[in-house]
C-alpha cells in the first residue's frame, strides 16, 4: 500500500536548483545568526511505491557558498573551513525514510571534506504542480542541526568578552523543488 502523499508520482525527479534554497545559519560573535546558501547543486528523488523504498542523492559544490560577505565566503572556501580546493563537493545520500503523507523524516549520510556522518532530516512535502510548460515538479521542505566539528570544521576565535567567534551548531535549512524526469 502506498503512502506516498498525492502528487508525488514513482519515478525520477531532479532537483531544480534554481528554485531550491540550500542553506544554513550559524552563531556569529553568540549574538546573531548568520545566514549562507550554496548556490550550485544537483541532484536526484528517487521515488519508490512507498516512502520507506524512496531515496535521494544530492551533491553541493561548496565553491558556491554565498553569505553576502565575499571575504567571509573566500574564508569558509579556505582550509579553514571547507578546503574546497581539495573537497570540492558536499554530498547527502539518503539510506532510510519514513512518514506518512507530508512529514517525513529522512535519514543519509551526509559527507563534508573527508567526513561522514549520519544525519535525520525532518521533511515536509509541499505539493505538486504542473508548471504551465507541462512539467510535474514536487517541493520539499527540509531541516536538521549539525555540529560542525563533528565534520572537521573546527576553526574558531576567542573573544576579549569569552565565548567563541562561530557557534559548532550549524542549522541546514532545505527548499528543494524537482522536476520529472
Amino acid at each position: 500500500m502506498s503512502n506516498l502523499p498525492q502528487g508525488l508520482t514513482t519515478g525520477t525527479w531532479n532537483l531544480d536548483a534554481s528554485h531550491s534554497q540550500l542553506g544554513f545559519s550559524v552563531r556569529h560573535a553568540g549574538i546573531s545568526k548568520t545566514r549562507g546558501r550554496f548556490g550550485e547543486a544537483e541532484g536526484t528523488l528517487t521515488v519508490g511505491e512507498s516512502v520507506e523504498t524512496s531515496s535521494t542523492e544530492i551533491t553541493i559544490h561548496v565553491p558556491s557558498v554565498d553569505t553576502r560577505s565575499e571575504g567571509r565566503d573566500q574564508h569558509l572556501r579556505s582550509a579553514d573551513f571547507f578546503d574546497a580546493e581539495n573537497y570540492p563537493a558536499m554530498t547527502f545520500v539518503s539510506t532510510s525514510a519514513a512518514g506518512e503523507g507530508d512529514d517525513w523524516t529522512l535519514t543519509g549520510n551526509l559527507t563534508i571534506k573527508d567526513v561522514t556522518r549520519e544525519v535525520e532530516l525532518e521533511v515536509e512535502f509541499n505539493g505538486a504542480a504542473t508548471d504551465p510548460f507541462g512539467t510535474q515538479r514536487v517541493g520539499f521542505s527540509a531541516e536538521t542541526t549539525i555540529n560542525r566539528k563533528d565534520f572537521g570544521l573546527t576553526w574558531n576565535a576567542a573573544l576579549e568578552t569569552g565565548g567563541v567567534l562561530v557557534s559548532d551548531k550549524v542549522k541546514i535549512e532545505i527548499e528543494a523543488e524537482f522536476a520529472k524526469a
